[in-house]
């Protein structure tokens, strides 16, 4: 098959209305739009609703923290996020880094940095380097014998 021979699926395009071409093709004189007026003569703007409050205006502002929220939230830092549980796979006295957790799959997308978080059970003893650790994370890794190093 080549790029000429494509087409789209039977009954996917439609012919777009012609209108305005004789009083035979049902569609003229006034061309769909009815007799004067406002909208007979091609004056109204996008999302004009007749005088009525648009819907732009009649939707609520979005409050909150996040990236659509009246831009409050432009400056988050998105984090790779990783829990304790997901590092005991690894082989004891490995040295854990972003780079190594990436070439492995373990994380997508680094992003501002990698967080170590303490969900799961740690029996291995590992050295993690991260750019952030919660509390309980460092405790496990400290508990089951490995070290925290923080970038």
């Amino acid at each position: 098959m080549k790029v000429h021979e494509l087409s789209p699926a039977e009954g996917h395009r439609h012919a777009s209305k012609r209108v305005g071409r004789g009083t035979g093709s049902g569609h003229g004189k006034t061309s769909t739009r009815g007799h004067k007026g406002q909208r007979a003569r091609g004056s109204v703007r996008p999302g004009f609703e007749g005088g009525q409050t648009p819907m732009q205006r009649r939707m609520r502002k979005l409050k909150g923290i996040s990236k659509t929220a009246m831009n409050i939230g432009i400056f988050r830092k998105e984090y790779a996020i990783i829990n304790v549980g997901q590092l005991d796979r690894l082989e004891p006295e490995t040295v854990v880094t972003p780079d190594l957790l990436l070439k492995m799959r373990i994380i997508r997308d680094l992003g501002e940095g990698l967080r170590v978080l303490g969900s799961g059970e740690l029996t291995k003893p590992l050295t993690v380097h991260a750019h952030h650790f919660s509390a309980s994370a460092a405790e496990k890794i400290a508990a089951a014998g490995g070290r925290v190093e923080v970038l």
